[in-house]
């Protein structure tokens, strides 16, 4: 039987950190006490948990004494000052921001992916970005029964991605238009630091900044967060990621192409029908496909719009949607946590 662990929440009144608190109540994790930490902005706030009331602290290296698992998603600057501090007292940090996903001594786990790669931790584990870790739950079944060769992604990402400020202005923007009123935009895209765009019935194609090659630095995430997810660092993969005016639920359109020959969409959906963590949503004829309106609040990966692409036999196309608070964030720390403790790694 589990003892009952010691958690600290860190970032724990923002969107996610309020999912993870949820989430661990939800999925009756075995916690005996429960340290919730934040700015000092939020310190005093109380929390409901399990049924009790749990004052938010401020976050400082000593928070962390006696701490089992610290799950972070306060953002890397926060990350990068306490997960060491963090790991100095004793705890395991799964941390939720990008601060630690491409350090080669950090593994970067989506549990139905590379679980094992959490027997590897020095103390800090990295949670994917949330685009990358619905792609690659999807994608691995494929990959382990037929071979995976070339990934193709374009998002179609929720502004709840960009915190509660750009929830706010889809709301604001969306309301001025509708009442035919005047609005200047301030938030979207993050990282345009030249300009700001309408976001209410409308597309913006950045997330985050643009890189030297064109690509932004949300694609790149994808793109090198894929590979070492998947520990194949030569697999060819290219994202072009898009912001839309959805609160939450990312969908994407991917193309892949597998290294097996005479393969079948029925072969592809039966695969991932069986697979964890993902649910098939796939009947064409009767207009059955993932929406993010209807994956909110659920914590699986939706998939559907499967495919043969036309003029290549080992291509493949298919729609993948997940709430991005949960699997994309809350879910998969949590789950890390989980698999933790089920790999005994937790002293």
């Amino acid at each position: 039987m589990t003892r009952e662990l010691h958690v600290a929440v860190v970032g724990a009144t923002g969107a996610v950190g309020q999912q993870m608190i949820k989430t661990l109540q939800e999925r009756n994790f075995p916690v005996g006490k429960l340290t919730l930490l934040s700015s000092a902005r939020s310190a005093g706030k109380k929390v409901l948990f399990n049924g009790e009331e749990v004052v938010v602290q401020e976050a400082t290296p000593d928070s962390f004494e006696g701490v089992d698992i610290a799950l972070f998603s306060a953002g890397g600057s926060i990350s990068k000052a306490l997960a060491p501090e963090a790991v100095k007292r004793g705890a395991i940090v799964v941390d939720n921001t990008s601060a630690y996903r491409m350090d080669e001594n950090v593994p970067l786990v989506v549990p139905e992916v590379n679980e094992d790669a959490l027997h590897a931790h020095n103390g800090i584990i990295a949670n994917p970005n949330c685009s990358t870790i619905q792609m690659v739950a999807a994608l691995q079944p494929l990959r382990e029964t037929y071979g995976l060769s070339k990934v193709l992604v374009s998002t179609y990402q929720a502004v709840s991605g960009a915190g509660a400020a750009a929830i706010n202005e889809l709301k604001e923007q969306a309301k001025a238009i509708l009442e035919e009123k005047e609005f200047t935009p301030e938030i979207l895209p993050v990282g345009g630091d030249k300009k700001h765009y309408q976001i209410a019935f409308n597309a913006i194609p950045q997330i985050d900044k643009f890189q030297d090659n064109g690509f932004t630095f949300e694609e790149m995430k994808m793109i090198n967060e894929t590979k070492k997810i998947m520990s194949m660092p030569e697999l060819p993969v290219a994202a072009t990621c898009v912001r839309l005016p959805v609160v939450t639920g990312h969908s994407e359109s991917v193309y892949i192409e597998i290294e097996k020959d005479g393969v079948t969409v029925a072969d592809v959906k039966n695969l991932l029908a069986d697979a964890p963590g993902i649910v098939l949503q796939d009947d064409p004829e009767n207009q059955v496909y993932p929406m993010p309106a209807d994956c909110v609040g659920k914590r699986d990966v939706f998939v559907g719009r499967i495919r043969k692409d036309l003029d290549r036999d080992n291509g493949f196309h298919m729609w993948i949607v997940s709430d991005n608070l949960l699997k994309g964030a809350a879910w998969n720390s949590v789950q890390i946590a989980e698999s933790l403790i089920k790999l005994s790694l937790v002293k």
